[in-house]
């Protein structure tokens, strides 16, 4: 929450600040901030979280009104957009696209389809396959529900500026290349002994 509208109860700091974190400057330069400067990223810091809790409540929400676990969730969505373009998904799409096993991919539509969300139909090209849908009260209930909520992301990038959605997507990408631990060495030592 940006700090003018913190509550009154709370104290003049958040878990999140750049002093909170980084007192010293060890990371972060703090002589070349100013006090605004930290107060902006302050409060897009603050803005983040607060994104990524309304992720996590409508992730837990959605789960809990389809009563799916959230690969379960994934794997509709995957086919409900493969279907939305005209794509043909199988179990070998639908694998590579959530990185599960051969194994746990069958599992899964198994489960999907014993619980009437999808079905198994034969593939137009290809004997031997078969190809994936999502029954249509599977997709109408989570077009209404959970789809409807997403759609908020696009209507807030809808109402900015060509300018602004470019600062936007360059913010968020820088910041998904400094968030990514692939290059930290204390990442590459926990993989490795894994």
């Amino acid at each position: 929450m940006p700090t003018h509208d913190r509550p009154d109860s709370e104290p003049g700091w958040r878990v999140h600040d750049l002093l909170s974190n980084d007192p010293d400057g060890r990371y972060i330069d703090h002589t070349s901030l100013s006090q605004t400067d930290r107060a902006e990223i302050d409060d897009i810091m603050a803005s983040l979280v607060a994104l990524r809790e309304a992720e996590a409540e409508l992730s837990a929400a959605s789960q809990r009104y389809m009563r799916l676990n959230a690969t379960d969730m994934k794997a509709i969505h995957y086919l409900i957009a493969a279907d939305h373009q005209g794509e043909i998904a199988t179990a070998a799409t639908l694998r590579a696209h959530l990185g599960l096993s051969s194994g746990a991919t069958t599992k899964l539509l198994d489960r999907l389809e014993s619980a009437g969300h999808l079905q198994r139909k034969p593939h137009p090209d290809d004997r031997r396959a078969v190809t994936f849908t999502v029954t249509n009260s599977t997709r109408e209930i989570a077009m209404e529900t959970i789809g409807r909520q997403q759609f908020g992301r696009v209507r807030a990038a809808a109402s900015l500026t060509s300018p602004e959605r470019i600062a936007v997507r360059r913010f968020l990408d820088e910041m998904a290349r400094g968030l990514a631990p692939r290059e930290a060495e204390w990442a590459k030592k926990n993989t490795r002994n894994s």
